[in-house]
């Protein structure tokens, strides 16, 4: 199965990468260090053709809650327009358990939009 992880040369992102792998998928490891920019949109439809799955395990660089929700709004809309033109079949994103709960953090706010996009 080819897999997309968007984020893919991250904390997390390394490491699903690495054990999806070894479970004989086709991975690509999308980030802006291999040309992959979900906010922007660049290389997202380079990667899609033929992809099965986008796991987006990508966080924003900011914490502050105007950058965060701009980066969230931003992938979330480029990679379901790009998964759509490609028809991609699965998206997974990765957030945080009971972000609806932690109103006071513009981050987990974002967060929580990014569930609705």
């Amino acid at each position: 199965m080819k897999i997309v992880v968007i984020g893919g040369s991250g904390n997390i992102g390394s490491k699903l990468v690495r054990r999806l792998g070894e479970r004989g998928h086709d991975v690509i490891a999308a980030s802006p260090k291999s040309g992959v920019d979900a906010v922007t949109g660049e290389g997202l439809d380079d990667v899609m053709p033929g992809t099965q799955v986008v796991v987006d395990v990508a966080n924003s660089p900011s914490f502050d809650a105007a950058p965060a929700l701009a980066f969230f709004e931003n992938a979330g809309r480029n990679l379901l327009a790009a998964e759509a033109r490609a028809g991609v079949q699965h998206h997974v994103a990765l957030s945080v358990v009971g972000t609806d709960r932690l109103t006071a953090s513009g981050y987990f706010r974002a967060k929580t939009r990014r569930r609705r996009s």
